[in-house]
């Protein structure tokens, strides 16, 4: 294994506190630094880390944590709009970097990260934890192996609880989030990239906020953020894609539904359930003949985090990559690919139209 991989983490809140319990389970892996200018946050932290906190040093930003050295890899978890800011002394001070999604939230900061990526010898990695969720994982592996024919249809819903409550409420107005379709569906785009193995060429988004947040008040100043949209993507290659989201469907059975069709078959996940159902074409008025198979997932990793044990996969292929073991899978190309399909999504449901991807530079 050879010596430990000194950890750093930028932003002890909620998803910092969820990489403090998978880090904790990753054989390598040492948190020995945090920086959060918030103290309740930092507290949080800490009791994570629980008897490891002791020789825990904590700074108020990353600058501060940078300056201090004793680090090898840093994690980026503080609000989406800070990013460019935060990774900044970063990127100065070599360290490999696991930045939290979205990778920023204006295309401009994502393509200025993606140039000092670049610059760097050290690992970058955007942090999309969908792709590894086991379910997800093998569907993926499934499509691309040809289980559906030629893919010519996506579909993606995610029905689940509104956003959650983060500290100074950034996370209600969109310019901290870079709006919904960026700051929670950049996942899916990525996923849509991922899968599809294409780029985008058009992106049509109907979607408001109808249900959530509508008593909010902050300063006077009423939320502005998508709760519910329809999504559609042309890509290069053809295959259209698709996004179904609601923030207020709580009781959904399965929070995420993934659907694949090609010429032979149709593919589906669903998750936390599990399973994997392959359904082949029969011909009309014939007996169906869908297979369903279920993916297992650790319980440890389960345990450890609220994405499907995701952010531990992910942790293991990151430091993996850190010791010079494996690749890089989540580059910070991939990351902007994803921001700016989100910005697209937020563009056209603003104004309504059908937005090309060209408009925005790509």
């Amino acid at each position: 294994m050879g010596n430990p991989v000194r950890y750093g983490l930028v932003g002890s809140g909620m998803m910092g506190v969820e990489h403090i319990h998978n880090l904790a389970i990753t054989p390598g892996a040492e948190v020995v630094a945090l920086a959060d200018p918030t103290g309740t946050s930092l507290a949080e932290a800490k009791a994570a880390l629980g008897g490891r906190a002791a020789g825990v040093r904590a700074y108020d930003n990353s600058a501060e944590l940078a300056a201090a050295g004793g680090i090898d890899a840093v994690i980026v978890a503080s609000p989406n709009f800070t990013h460019r800011a935060v990774l900044e002394p970063l990127f100065d001070a070599g360290l490999h970097i696991l930045c939290e999604k979205p990778l920023a939230t204006t295309i401009e900061d994502a393509r200025w990260i993606v140039e000092r990526a670049a610059k760097t010898d050290k690992v970058f990695w955007t942090a999309m934890e969908y792709r590894y969720m086991p379910p997800a994982a093998a569907f993926i592996e499934q499509v691309h192996a040809g289980r559906t024919g030629t893919l010519r249809m996506l579909s993606i819903r995610e029905h689940r609880f509104p956003f959650l409550e983060k500290v100074g409420d950034w996370n209600r107005f969109s310019r901290n989030t870079g709006g919904t379709m960026v700051e929670k569906c950049c996942h899916f785009f990525d996923l849509m990239r991922l899968i599809v193995r294409s780029e985008p060429v058009r992106v049509y988004c109907s979607g408001a906020m109808d249900v959530n947040h509508l008593d909010e008040l902050y300063e006077g100043e009423r939320p502005d953020i998508i709760d519910n949209s329809y999504t559609t993507v042309d890509f290069a290659n053809g295959v259209r894609a698709m996004l179904d989201l609601s923030m207020f469907a709580d009781g959904a059975e399965n929070q995420e539904e993934i659907a694949a069709v090609g010429d032979e078959a149709r593919l589906e996940v669903f998750i936390p359930e599990g399973a994997i159902v392959r359904s082949p074409r029969t011909g009309f008025g014939n007996p169906k003949r869908a297979e369903r198979t279920y993916v297992e997932v650790d319980a440890a990793a389960l345990a450890a985090g609220s994405h499907h044990g995701s952010t531990f996969y992910e942790h293991q292929r990151f430091i993996a990559a850190v010791r010079g073991e494996a690749p890089v899978e989540v580059t910070a190309e991939d990351g902007l690919r994803a921001v700016a399909i989100g910005a697209a999504a937020e563009l056209s449901a603003r104004e309504k139209r059908v937005v090309e991807m060209a408009e925005l530079g790509f």
